[in-house]
């Protein structure tokens, strides 16, 4: 399993790296969040040791579960939909959260890391598509909230925008999305002053972070590309 993970994680950077070359980019400027939903400890550390440093959990259960058993160092992100009572079980663990999409769970983090003495690096979802089945805010609504965020709460710092793409078996199909958060980005940035200006885009996962990359991802969750098929009987 080490060799295939090893071998899965050079591939994929091999092809992070051809993306980004396409799009007249610097490799080094888009980070690869192995996500590790429903593979266990082991797995997650023999990701670990072949250089994925940064791991995406989506539930927060799961991320507590695992969370003394994965090799110290690694940073943690909250990719999943995050509800407010939960805030407080990872508020000491994780370095991102990038799904938020309402001003009650950014005081929520506010509330929860202040208290603690820390800020909370955080990117706002967006529902670029309008899925009714995904969360996220509409794409009109992110300015507003992204400038609430700023001004109310204080121990929070937004540093970008994340979708999740539709599923689609072409990569092309949904490049309209990935184009959307960057010009949504772009256009939000136009009324922000230097150091509260966006620069982090996270989208694209294992079938299409390529073209996210050459629409200006510079975070991709790749799970599956890594550590294979889930398996959604297991229990961790």
């Amino acid at each position: 399993m080490k060799e295939d993970i090893r071998a899965n994680i050079e591939d994929i950077r091999q092809r992070i790296a051809a993306a980004a070359k396409r799009a007249g980019r610097d490799p080094e400027d888009v980070t690869l969040i192995a996500v590790t939903k429903l593979h266990d400890p082991e797995e997650m550390n023999e990701a670990i040791a072949c250089g994925a440093s940064d791991i995406g959990e989506n539930k927060v259960q799961e991320l507590t579960a695992k969370y003394d058993s994965v090799t110290e160092g690694v940073r943690w992100h909250l990719i999943g939909h995050l509800q407010t009572n939960k805030v407080k079980y990872i508020a000491d663990k994780v370095c991102m959260i990038h799904s938020v999409d309402s001003l009650k769970l950014a005081k929520e983090i506010d509330k929860r890391c202040g208290a603690i003495g820390r800020t909370m690096d955080v990117l706002v979802e967006v529902n670029c598509a309008g899925e009714e089945s995904k969360s996220g805010v509409a794409p009109d609504g992110a300015q507003g909230l992204v400038c609430d965020i700023i001004n109310e709460c204080p121990a929070v710092r937004v540093k970008g925008l994340m979708t999740v793409a539709p599923a689609a078996d072409d990569p092309e199909d949904v490049r309209q999305y990935f184009r959307q958060l960057r010009l949504l980005k772009d256009k939000i940035n136009e009324g922000l002053d230097g150091p509260l200006k966006l620069s982090q885009l996270s989208m694209g996962m294992s079938h299409d972070f390529e073209t996210a990359i050459e629409e200006g991802a510079t975070m991709v969750r790749v799970g599956t590309a890594i550590f294979g098929a889930r398996d959604y009987s297991k229990k961790i």
